[in-house]
C-alpha cells in the first residue's frame, strides 16, 4: 500500500484525524479500491464517524490487487504524527504512508522542507470492518448550513456542556443546552439561540421534531468543517432515529453518525406555527454521562423493534458482515433496580438509542438475551405476625 499526500491536503487529513478523535479513542484504517477510509466510534457505541478519501485527494494511491487489509491503532499515536496542525502546511511538504507488512507497521514519513524527514512507524492490530448502514436521504428533516453559522451558534456553550436539545418548525430552528432533570431547570443557566431559515443554504422540514445529541462530537465535525470551508449538512428524523452530519468534497466525504434521546410517545412532536412559542420538551432523561451507561445487549432473529417496549425506528443499523442485525438499549443503575411491572400511571421512560458496531461484539454466549428483571425480596415474618399466628 502506498499513499502519498502533498501540499494543503496533508493539513487536510490531520485535521480529520484530529476530528475522529473527539469520537473514540481507537482509529480504524481501511485502504478500498475507492479510497482510504478512516473511522472511529465511540466506547458507548452512540457515535460514529468516518473519513473516505477519494484517490483524487492523493497524489499517489496504490493497493495491490486482492489487498484486504483492515487495522485498528490507537489514535493518539496518529495525532502525534500531525500534532502541529498551525505549522504542518508550511513546513511539511508531502506525507507519505506506507505498510510493512513483515514488521506489522503502519509507517508515516513527513517530508519537510530542507531535507528533513521524520518518519512514524506505528503499530496497529487486525480488526474486521467497521461499517455503519444509514439512508440519511430518507430523513424528513434536511439542513445544509456554512461552517461559521454553526460555530458562532455552539461558541455560547460551555465546553462542559454534553448534549444539546435541537429544535425545528417550518421556518425557524432552536439550539438550547439540554437540562436533564426539571427541579435543576431553576437552578441552571439556559441558553437558547434561533435561527431563521434565511441563515442556512438549504432549510427543509417536513416534520416538526425535537431531538437531543451530544454536542463534544459535533464540535468535532465542526472542528475539521471550519478548517477545510466545507458545508455541514443535517438530517434527523423523530426523536431516537440517528442524526447524521455530512461534509462532502469532490476527493472527500465525512459522516458523522450519533444518537438521540428516544421518546416513546412522541411528546416532543407538535404542530406548531414558525413564530410560535416554543414548548420545551420534557427533560426527564436518563443520565447523560454516557460513559455511566449500563448496556443490556438483545439479539434477535429478524430486525425490528422490540414488541415489549418499541423504541421508534432507527434509521442507521450497524453491522459486522455476515452477522445478525444486533440492537441495544441503555438501562440506568435505577432502572435495574425497579420493578419490572410498570405504573400504569406513569409515564415510560425515554431510553438512549445507543447505535452498535458488530465488530466490538462480545461473543454470542456472553450476552445476556434476557430483559433485565430485579429478584424478588422476600421479609421475613414480624414478631407480631408470628405471636398472631
Amino acid at each position: 500500500m502506498q499513499c502519498v499526500v502533498t501540499g494543503g491536503n496533508v493539513k487536510v487529513l490531520g485535521k480529520a484525524v484530529h476530528s475522529l478523535s473527539r469520537i473514540g479513542d481507537e482509529l480504524y484504517v481501511e485502504p478500498q479500491e475507492d479510497g482510504l477510509a478512516l473511522r472511529s466510534v465511540n466506547s458507548s457505541r452512540s457515535a460514529y464517524a468516518c473519513f473516505l478519501f477519494a484517490p483524487l485527494f492523493f497524489s499517489r494511491y496504490a493497493i495491490p490487487t486482492g489487498l484486504n487489509f483492515r487495522c485498528k491503532m490507537a489514535i493518539k499515536s496518529v495525532q502525534s504524527v500531525f500534532k502541529s496542525l498551525a505549522t504542518l502546511e508550511k513546513t511539511v511538504e508531502k506525507c507519505h504512508i506506507g505498510l510493512d507488512e513483515q514488521k506489522d507497521r503502519l509507517t508515516f514519513t513527513l517530508h519537510c522542507k530542507h531535507g528533513l524527514l521524520k518518519t512514524h512507524n506505528l503499530s496497529y492490530q487486525d480488526s474486521e470492518s467497521l461499517e455503519a448502514v444509514f439512508d440519511k436521504n430518507s430523513c424528513a428533516n434536511v439542513f445544509r448550513a456554512q461552517p461559521r453559522v454553526l460555530v458562532d451558534t455552539v461558541v455560547h456553550f460551555p465546553t462542559s456542556l454534553e448534549e444539546v436539545t435541537v429544535t425545528v418548525s417550518d421556518e425557524r430552528m432552536w439550539v438550547r443546552n439540554h437540562v436533564e432533570d426539571e427541579a435543576e431547570r431553576s437552578k441552571a443557566m439556559l441558553t437558547e439561540l434561533c435561527l431563521a431559515a434565511d441563515e442556512f443554504d438549504y432549510f427543509a422540514v417536513k416534520a416538526h421534531y425535537s431531538i437531543t445529541f451530544c454536542l463534544k462530537e459535533f464540535r468535532g465535525l465542526l472542528l475539521f468543517a471550519e478548517s477545510t470551508g466545507l458545508p455541514v449538512s443535517m438530517y434527523f428524523d423523530e426523536p431516537g432515529s440517528p442524526v447524521v452530519l455530512s461534509v462532502t468534497d469532490s476527493v472527500l466525504e465525512g459522516n458523522f453518525v450519533l444518537a438521540t434521546l428516544s421518546d416513546n410517545h412522541d411528546l416532543q412532536k407538535s404542530n406548531r406555527g414558525g413564530d410560535a412559542d416554543q414548548p420545551h420538551p420534557p427533560d426527564d432523561f436518563m443520565s447523560d454521562d454516557m460513559d455511566a451507561y449500563l448496556i443490556a445487549m438483545d439479539t434477535s432473529a429478524a430486525p425490528g423493534p422490540s414488541t415489549a417496549d418499541p423504541p421508534p425506528p432507527s434509521l442507521a443499523t450497524f453491522r459486522k458482515p455476515p452477522a445478525p442485525n444486533y440492537r441495544t438499549r441503555t438501562h440506568s443503575e435505577e432502572e435495574e433496580e425497579d420493578d419490572g411491572e410498570e405504573d400504569p400511571e406513569r409515564p415510560p421512560d425515554k431510553k438512549f438509542r445507543s447505535l452498535f458496531f458488530g465488530s466490538v461484539l462480545p461473543p454470542s454466549s456472553q450476552m445476556n438475551t434476557q430483559p433485565l428483571t430485579t429478584q424478588e425480596v422476600l421479609a421475613s415474618d414480624s414478631e407480631d405476625e408470628t405471636e398472631a399466628d
